[in-house]
């Protein structure tokens, strides 16, 4: 996992008969709290996520969030590296310990090139698109879908690689993927691509007039023109943005036709971010 850094008090602990050693703060939100701890045993980064659990439910949940990590073995998506469950007086904290990613998230990307006037390549984009598209593929094939997919959940590996995050959003049921879930995967995967493309949000200036989004997500998306992007770009936009599920493409087709869009083999490393 990603995050800004802060500092907080050092100390060790030991996950699965190795030991760690406290290093940051990375952040916290309800009731997870996020450290960067350091293996003693390798010298290498990690993202320890703490869930305080004051009930049964939350020890289950939090289960079925380690559970999720466990079902994939995929370069896009977020491996789980160890899971316990400690006491902590009459409460209990499941601990999933997850890879470290120092460069943050899509979003942090995106605003980082926006702050300089910049915007990702469309090479850059369809690569982006690709494996994060393989990812879902992968979710997709095990009888589930992501239900929160969106530019700050989805982290960049070191030579740029997309890959998933935040599994719990998916946690509850498996589900069939086909039909209605599988459409609205794809229109948020059209609204990841939107913020590649644009540096913001489709929906986010009608959110900030306070005006109502249902609404606006009933209408044909219309597309700024810009020189930066192919027309096959903006067609792919277009066909995941469609008011229509039906007629969004599914995962295999866009996978196909992302793999048809990539640059040649030899330009392959400058599609890296």
């Amino acid at each position: 996992m990603g995050h800004a850094l802060c500092v907080c008090s050092r100390g060790t602990v030991i996950i699965d008969n190795k030991r760690y050693l406290f290093i940051q703060k990375l952040g916290e939100g309800g009731f997870s709290y996020v450290d960067l701890v350091e293996g003693l045993h390798d010298g290498h980064f990690y993202a320890l996520k703490r869930i305080l659990c004051h009930e049964q439910q939350d020890r289950e949940e939090a289960q079925r969030e380690a559970d999720m990590h466990r079902l994939f073995n995929h370069p896009n998506i977020l491996r789980l590296v160890a899971y316990c469950l400690r006491e902590r007086g009459a409460k209990h904290e499941a601990w999933l310990l997850l890879p470290f990613f120092k460069r943050g998230t899509l979003w942090n990307e995106i605003e980082r090139l926006k702050d300089k006037g910049n915007f990702l390549t469309e090479d850059q984009i369809l690569w982006l698109l690709l494996g994060i598209c393989r990812g879902l593929e992968a979710i997709h094939a095990k009888g589930y879908a992501h239900r929160d997919l969106k530019p700050t959940n989805i982290l960049l590996g070191d030579e740029g690689q997309p890959v998933l995050m935040d599994l719990g959003s998916m946690n509850q049921a498996c589900i069939h993927v086909e039909g209605s879930r599988q459409a609205l995967t794809l229109q948020s995967l059209g609204c990841v691509l939107y913020a590649m493309m644009f540096g913001e949000g489709p929906y986010d200036m009608v959110f900030q007039k306070g005006d109502s989004v249902a609404l606006a997500v009933q209408n044909q998306l219309s597309i700024p023109q810009s020189p930066r992007h192919s027309s096959a770009l903006r067609q792919l936009l277009n066909s995941m943005m469609t008011v229509d599920p039906h007629q969004r493409p599914h995962i295999p087709l866009l996978l196909s036709q992302l793999e048809a869009l990539q640059p040649p083999a030899p330009g392959q490393h400058t599609t890296q971010i």
